[in-house]
């Protein structure tokens, strides 16, 4: 089984040229990012194609409209032929019965364009905790995840030892990874290397450690990860100056490298 390492472009300075050599010349598979706009597409593809890269795209459902922002967007998407489509999808305070409504939809339209589509767990969102991702997942069983536990582990303030069922479902379901890794009081800890949260880091090893079991029984050919910390705003900065803990390009490459490693040893 392949793993395909992608890299968020999300607080990477510069412009595509710097962005997507740097991440080729580091090692990476590909890229996540938002869907390119019509002026960036030429030079978008040309990069792409020029350093190899495998896209994610990522979308963002809003407006009064869900489900007509999802098409449009996901639509938009598919012309690029990405790997994957990422999608942040609906509200947590949509009602159950529109919800059920705007991922019927999606599942119809996922099944057109021919491009899988991800809906993550995210705050916020209609997946934004075990036990709504978990309703909507028996209800309708062609819905696929991006799996980010640790915005669960930030809502439900725990590392989630009451929901194994629901996350065993969640897991059999998910299709990507993001690999951030949250604790009980916010969606990133502010260095996973740091011995005070090696109990989440082991945590949220042993989800993607059971993701990754679970691809390989089915007889799947690949799993993708993205070591998406994120920049000030999700990382922890020093008060009065705003400095960031930690280095956003040198962390994302110390956990994708850890999860190379870690994945060639049980499941290359």
């Amino acid at each position: 089984m392949e793993l395909k390492l992608m890299k968020a472009l999300w607080g990477m300075p510069g412009t595509y040229e710097t962005q997507l050599r740097q991440i080729a010349e580091a090692g990476y598979d590909g890229v996540e990012c938002h869907v390119p706009t019509e002026e960036e597409e030429p030079l978008f593809g040309e990069l792409m194609d020029r350093y190899g890269l495998k896209a994610v795209l990522q979308i963002h459902t809003e407006g009064p409209d869900h489900s007509a922002s999802f098409e449009k967007q996901a639509r938009r998407a598919a012309e690029f032929k990405p790997e994957l489509i990422n999608s942040h999808s609906a509200k947590d305070s949509m009602p159950y019965e529109e919800q059920l409504a705007f991922f019927g939809h999606a599942i119809r339209l996922e099944k057109e364009i021919g491009v899988p589509v991800a809906h993550e767990t995210h705050r916020g969102r209609a997946m934004f905790t075990p036990w709504s991702t978990a309703r909507l997942l028996r209800e309708l069983p062609e819905l696929r995840i991006t799996a980010d536990f640790s915005h669960w582990c930030c809502v439900c303030e725990s590392m989630l030892p009451d929901q194994a069922d629901n996350l065993a479902l969640a897991m059999r379901h998910a299709v990507y990874i993001h690999g951030r890794v949250g604790f009980e009081q916010g969606p990133q800890v502010p260095d996973f290397r740091a011995l005070e949260y090696e109990y989440a880091l082991e945590r949220h090893e042993q989800w993607w450690d059971e993701i990754c079991g679970l691809h390989l029984r089915e007889g799947r050919q690949s799993v993708m990860f993205t070591p998406e910390f994120g920049p000030p705003g999700y990382m922890h900065t020093q008060p009065y100056t705003n400095q960031p803990v930690v280095d956003l390009w040198d962390i994302c490459l110390a956990m994708g490298q850890r999860f190379r490693e870690r994945f060639a040893r049980k499941f290359g």
